[in-house]
């Protein structure tokens, strides 16, 4: 049975700021309206105000000038990087890449995925897990989450290797569109079964880099953790100062 699980309000309030930035209600450079103003318009808590205006603010969107209050800055300039994670993975054939695929199947969702894809912590979502491998030995694993409603009716649920990418399926089969990619990079100890497949020591750390695909509207269509032996890696990332 499909089913479509509302996203928290602060997240529902975030995409509709979001919305009026982009057809120009909020213009680049002006402030938007004060937490009290918002609180009034939306007849949503203080709290949740808050929490939106710093959704915005953390995905570049916003940004907060001292004296002057909370400023549109428009939508985040895409920035060149040296190594684009989310479309290696949006683009990834895993029927032809070098790697194997080790789970596929409904678990409930993890808190740091539930955050970027707007759902419930312990929601049902579909995962599909790669491990990517290099001359016989891994590199990365790769855990990509997917909401339950967005999955049925497609190949994503098949424990067999896709042959094309996620991006390609979700556009053809549920006639939707990706926008723009969202990536945050973390440090951490791996799990054991994560340390077990990666072939790593104890106590070496990995590099998780999340990275979020949505459409236009700022909704996540996919979320997908890729983890990283933190001691064969190296993330750089080229930007101008302005």
């Amino acid at each position: 049975m499909a089913y479509e699980v509302e996203p928290p309000k602060y997240v529902r309030l975030a995409q509709t700021l979001q919305r009026r930035i982009e057809d120009g209600t909020y213009a680049p450079g002006t402030r938007v309206p004060s937490e009290n103003q918002l609180v009034q318009a939306f007849g949503m808590s203080r709290p949740t105000v808050v929490r939106a205006l710093e959704l915005l603010k953390r995905d570049g969107w916003l940004e907060s000038r001292q004296g002057y209050g909370t400023i549109v800055r428009g939508r985040p300039e895409v920035v060149e990087h040296k190594d684009r994670r989310g479309r290696e993975v949006l683009e990834r054939d895993e029927s032809e890449d070098a790697g194997r695929l080790i789970e596929v199947g409904h678990v409930a969702v993890p808190a740091r995925v539930a955050s970027a894809l707007g759902l419930p912590r312990g929601t049902d979502v579909l995962v599909r897990r790669f491990l990517v491998e290099e001359g016989g030995e891994a590199v990365a694993l790769v855990s990509s989450y997917f909401p339950a409603g967005l999955a049925e009716g497609t190949e994503l649920g098949s424990d067999k290797p896709l042959s094309g990418s996620t991006r390609e399926l979700l556009e053809t089969r549920k006639k939707i569109r990706f926008d723009h990619v969202v990536e945050r990079v973390s440090a951490r100890l791996p799990e054991e079964r994560e340390a077990e497949l990666l072939g790593l020591p104890d106590g070496v750390p990995v590099l998780s880099v999340l990275v979020i695909a949505c459409d236009a509207s700022g909704r996540s269509l996919q979320v997908s953790d890729v983890l990283l032996p933190a001691d064969q890696h190296e993330l750089e990332d080229t930007y101008r100062l302005s």
